[in-house]
């Protein structure tokens, strides 16, 4: 039984009828663009093959409330649909009921809609750095805008996305992670302008290069609403305004020298990364292009130390991880998410994956730390109407 069937047959047992529909949005990988999207940037992340199930009826009753059940908690969240506000929000519940609110920011008429119901099943790692948060979000705002027939656009609803976690949940994310969930495609990464809003597929072509993307998560937890996400998004802003620019963005590589001059060596880190980072995730589409997959690893390499010595995120567990995979034959290797816990990916030869798994488990072992779970993830498509099974 796959967790479309685990979420079809809990829906059923909570709610006491079978739902209209199932709908899914898949986690992400960020290949390069770390902490960039909030300032304007650029990043790569792509869709991965773990995946988000929701699982939507209509109140057999009609009424006008929505109600919210999923597998990682034993209560029900339940409210009037005309009585929703973001700052009413908290806990798991916070995201479903976030995105249901952010549709009415979008033309949804809360007081108009059918109440219904849902529950959420997943098997996205929580707190891994692969956008769990991101696929409940999208998985929700695609069920919502089919039984609501509200006919937003993918893009639309990578800002409602976007919206719930920034102000029902009250974490100040970029939009990276939404688009990634909404737009992937199987075997592409999706290149964004998070200025713009252009969105760009690039392929990957992992299988022709023999690779392979090995996530390896360390089990640190993180939790960006902590303060340190936050955090360092202020240092972004207080370097920006110190350099008289809109956003980070605005700065390139050439203009590190001078900024090293204005910029005190705190704020000045935080930048140059976010700087770099942005000219990294450019280098790595043309590479991609131009070379395939097999010439970007060096670009991983850079990245990790930017995340590690200038921006601060990374953890011991997530430094070991990368030297470990690097080795053991990974051609390139990187944190990736948020940082402060969480996963690192590693780019490896398909030939070396069990090497890579073998040597993780015996160095983290030796230093007193858990074994991560390291698994391969696949470039996969975006937030979908799952078909409904054969009877």
């Amino acid at each position: 039984m796959d967790i479309r069937d685990d979420a079809r047959a809990a829906f059923a047992e909570t709610f006491g009828y079978e739902p209209t529909g199932l709908w899914s949005a898949p986690g992400r990988v960020n290949l390069i663009g770390e902490h960039t999207d909030y300032n304007d940037g650029f990043v790569l992340p792509f869709a991965i093959n773990r995946r988000t199930i929701v699982a939507l009826g209509a109140h057999p009753e009609q009424h006008r409330h929505l109600r919210v059940a999923s597998s990682y908690a034993d209560e029900i969240a339940e409210i009037d649909l005309t009585e929703l506000a973001a700052d009413a929000l908290n806990g798991w519940a916070a995201y479903p009921l976030g995105v249901a609110w952010a549709l009415s920011e979008f033309g949804a008429d809360l007081a108009a809609v059918p109440g219904v119901d849902l529950f959420i099943e997943s098997d996205v790692p929580v707190g891994a750095g692969l956008s769990s948060s991101a696929a409940i979000e999208s998985a929700v705002a695609v069920a919502l805008n089919d039984a609501w027939h509200l006919g937003l656009t993918r893009e639309t609803l990578a800002r409602v996305g976007q919206r719930a976690e920034n102000v029902a949940v009250g974490v100040p994310t970029g939009i990276m992670d939404q688009s990634a969930s909404l737009l992937g495609r199987p075997g592409a990464a999706v290149f964004l302008d998070c200025r713009s809003l252009d969105a760009e597929l690039i392929d990957l072509d992992l299988d022709a290069a023999g690779l392979v993307v090995l996530v390896m998560d360390t089990g640190v937890s993180h939790s960006h609403s902590s303060g340190d996400y936050a955090s360092r998004r202020a240092s972004c802003e207080r370097g920006a305004r110190m350099l008289g620019v809109d956003s980070l963005r605005d700065v390139s590589v050439d203009d590190l020298p001078h900024a090293q001059t204005v910029l005190d060596d705190e704020t000045f880190r935080r930048v140059r990364h976010v700087v770099t980072e942005n000219q990294r995730v450019l280098d790595t589409v043309r590479t991609l292009r131009t070379h395939g997959p097999g010439a970007i690893g060096h670009l991983l390499d850079e990245s990790h130390r930017s995340m590690r010595d200038d921006f601060e995120i990374s953890v011991p567990e997530l430094d070991l991880a990368v030297e470990v995979a690097l080795a053991n034959g990974a051609i390139g290797a990187r944190m990736t998410g948020g940082g402060f816990g969480g996963a690192a990916i590693a780019l490896v030869p398909r030939a070396s994956v069990s090497l890579v798994q073998v040597a993780l488990d015996g160095a983290f072992s030796e230093h007193g730390y858990t074994p991560p779970d390291t698994f391969v993830v696949v470039p996969s498509g975006g937030a979908t109407r799952e078909p409904q099974p054969r009877r």
